[in-house]
């Protein structure tokens, strides 16, 4: 089975959690793609829902299928978020923003009563760090952000590259908020709770990838079939 295959079993089992009058966040990547295309094929079947996507790329994707959108100032309360990620631990601890998207899935994530993630296997870590956490920056002053984001990996016991996200072109990398975002190659991230409040502190950041106590279950998909780590009817810790 393909890692494709993986993310659309995933998708569907998170398809079986919405309901008529919910009012949804779709998240942004090639695992959340799939929930958009199912949830459309409910929504042809009648199903009632309003849902805010947290990237231009969802909005485009679910406008296209006919699935009715809003903005967060319009729908300020979600009921569900179903988002991928890059990794997570079994503390429900995630790392997002690979495609970019993570201050508004951020956003959308805080603003949902729950939070619920689908992955495939490949995504299972032991401990956070071995994808490449994003720090979404302002370019305003880069360097000296840059210089103050390195200070915080080191004083909470990170190590490696910070490199700043390019396109295949090689243009910097600019997100739909007109920032930049740093990759920080990490390896493993040893105290994500206090990396996440430092990273908070500087003022060139806007946000960083680091999902901390707000999914309340990841849905897996494997080869024995797909697991749910968590609990997807609780609600999120926020």
């Amino acid at each position: 089975m393909s890692a494709e295959d993986l993310k659309r079993q995933a998708a569907a089992e998170a398809v079986r959690l919405v309901e008529g009058g919910m009012r949804l966040g779709l998240g942004t990547g090639s695992t959340a793609k799939h929930f958009v295309d199912l949830l459309a094929e409910r929504v042809r079947q009648g199903l009632k829902v309003v849902c805010v996507p947290t990237s231009e790329a969802t909005r485009a994707q679910a406008e296209s299928l006919g699935v009715p959108l809003a903005t967060l100032d319009e729908a300020p309360e979600l009921d569900l978020t179903v988002d991928g990620a890059d990794e997570f631990d079994p503390a429900l601890r995630l790392v997002k923003g690979g495609g970019g998207a993570l201050l508004r899935e951020k956003i959308v994530a805080a603003a949902s009563a729950r939070m619920v993630v689908i992955t495939d296997e490949s995504k299972r870590v032991d401990r956070l760090g071995r994808f490449p956490l994003p720090v979404e920056v302002t370019p305003f002053g880069l360097e000296a952000t840059r210089r103050a984001i390195a200070r915080a990996l080191a004083a909470s016991g990170c190590a490696g590259e910070i490199i700043l996200r390019r396109k295949p072109d090689g243009h910097v990398f600019v997100t739909d908020g007109g920032h930049f975002i740093f990759d920080c190659k990490l390896g493993v991230i040893p105290d994500a709770e206090s990396l996440a409040d430092l990273l908070a502190r500087i003022p060139g950041v806007m946000e960083h990838g680091l999902f901390l106590n707000m999914a309340n279950a990841v849905i897996v998909a494997g080869a024995t079939g797909v697991t749910i780590v968590g609990d997807p009817a609780a609600r999120a810790p926020k």
